[in-house]
């Protein structure tokens, strides 16, 4: 790789760049403590919305990252500060588990059984029929749609499995309306980190495994993007494509600071 300029904001993804479902990804925990020890903290994307700000901290842990909390933004944390920065003051018929609960919750943002202003969508591993139901009559009946994210399928140790893209899928098609994503490729966790914190796109990295969803997030933005050879999308496909990332890396420790 060359030289790269030096940035303010790292964005890392986590699933596939930090970590591996339980394992760690090689080099990837050196690569944020060099950052560090310059006084940088780096911001950990991910679209996962099931898991809370803790839950997270601690699986970043368990990789050998010692992540600031406030540093993580999560599609939950994400579309919490979306709703509250697009919609105050309104209702939230949710579909989705702890991670999104929190992330309401910690926003002050209401929930209701019927009658809501938004539907949201993320990952919910005990979702019954009733629930999607109640979600299709209440999109139905004009409340705004929004999705943690349209990931169809997750890695896991097992394998890949349903993801909450594939239920939000379910709700468009029985109510012939699509949702608004949240999470990548969309920009809107990357342009949640750039309202808060005042970054210029120039000083801004989105790095990532998955071209589909981390690379095309930041060519979206409008930010530098970095491409590591070590989660979904192979090198020799990455460089095939179409606008390619800034950067393509074999991984982490390839990083020229």
């Amino acid at each position: 790789m060359a030289k790269a300029k030096p940035y303010k904001a790292y964005c890392l993804d986590l699933d596939g760049t930090v970590y591996r479902g339980s394992e760690r990804v090689e080099h990837a925990a050196q690569f944020v403590d060099t950052l560090q020890q310059s006084g940088i903290e780096p911001f950990y994307i991910t679209n996962n919305a099931s898991m809370t700000v803790d839950q997270l901290h601690d699986k970043l842990e368990k990789a050998g990252v010692h992540a600031d909390r406030s540093r993580i933004m999560s599609s939950a944390v994400a579309a919490a500060k979306y709703i509250r920065r697009w919609y105050p003051e309104r209702t939230v018929f949710l579909v989705g588990s702890k991670g999104l609960e929190e992330a309401l919750d910690d926003h002050g943002i209401k929930r209701v059984e019927k009658q809501a202003d938004i539907v949201l969508m993320g990952l919910d591993p005990q979702v019954t029929y009733d629930k999607l139901a109640n979600a299709c009559l209440e999109v139905q009946r004009g409340a705004v749609f929004l999705s943690t994210n349209g990931d169809l399928a997750f890695p896991t140790e097992r394998g890949l499995f349903p993801g909450n893209g594939a239920f939000t899928a379910l709700v468009a098609q029985a109510t012939d309306i699509d949702p608004v994503f949240i999470g990548k490729p969309e920009i809107h966790m990357l342009e949640a980190i750039h309202h808060e914190y005042g970054f210029r796109k120039e000083d801004m990295v989105m790095i990532g495994d998955n071209y589909d969803t981390d690379i095309q997030a930041g060519i979206r933005f409008g930010i530098d993007t970095v491409h590591v050879n070590t989660g979904v999308t192979p090198m020799d496909a990455v460089l095939q494509k179409d606008p390619p990332p800034s950067f393509v890396l074999e991984n982490l420790s390839f990083w020229d600071h």
